[in-house]
């Protein structure tokens, strides 16, 4: 068996018990590149970020600014419990699957997250946009002063792949699944760490992603196999 099969074996199964850092670590070290899309997909295109100063620019500032003045502190706090981007925090009240998940449940979110966080980390590398309170000292993050690039917002992709996901997976809540995934989305902005544009371009790069992941028949068998199980 393939070194990369006998760490993927366990690693849907540990990602989720609390050991993501070091199992994801291995697993980006001796792992595939990609399961169901490739960060070199040529159908993944993001445009750049609104340049420095520019009108686009100093709206998303303003908006941080006044989310800042009215965030309550529960909204820090529901921004902060989403820290990670895991599925369980985004939507693990909603999630429509059988207790306890399965092993082709848990495959499948873990090769989704794998390819998905791949492509935002490619994207980030091309697009080094500072975050936001590295541009203005009046930001004061309550989700810390994080680091990495800011565009687009990994977050945002994750909750609309995983949206979009879900809505295959049980179609007549898929208003549900969207709203939920643009409201974790918009917590990051409400967290002072992302510019609202980080946002919208993580949404479509999300979409963009879901899209190509669709084309692939191991794609469709893997969600198939779930899907077969929520009847």
């Amino acid at each position: 068996m393939k070194l990369a099969n006998l760490i993927l074996i366990p690693a849907a199964a540990v990602l989720l018990s609390g050991c993501e850092g070091a199992v994801m670590s291995l697993y980006k070290t001796f792992g595939p590149d990609h399961h169901y899309v490739s960060a070199k997909a040529p159908a993944l295109t993001l445009p750049p970020p609104p340049a420095p100063g520019s009108p686009e620019d100093k709206a998303d500032m303003k908006t941080l600014l006044d989310w800042q003045a009215r965030r309550s502190e529960a909204d820090c706090r529901a921004a902060v419990a989403q820290k990670d981007a895991s599925f369980e925090e985004f939507f693990g009240d909603l999630k429509p699957f059988p207790e306890p998940e399965s092993p082709e449940a848990k495959t499948l979110l873990f090769r989704v997250f794998f390819d998905t966080d791949k492509i935002v980390s490619a994207e980030k590398d091309r697009y080094p946009r500072p975050r936001p309170f590295l541009e203005n000292g009046e930001l004061e993050p309550c989700l810390g002063r994080i680091p990495e690039n800011a565009y687009p917002s990994g977050h945002a992709v994750l909750s609309r792949v995983y949206a979009l996901l879900l809505s295959d997976l049980a179609p007549e809540r898929a208003a549900e699944f969207i709203a939920r995934g643009d409201r974790d989305a918009l917590n990051r902005v409400i967290g002072g760490v992302h510019h609202p544009s980080d946002i919208e371009a993580g949404k479509l790069l999300g979409s963009e992603i879901y899209a190509e992941m669709k084309k692939n028949p191991d794609f469709i068998k893997d969600l198939g196999k779930v899907k077969a199980q929520l009847r």
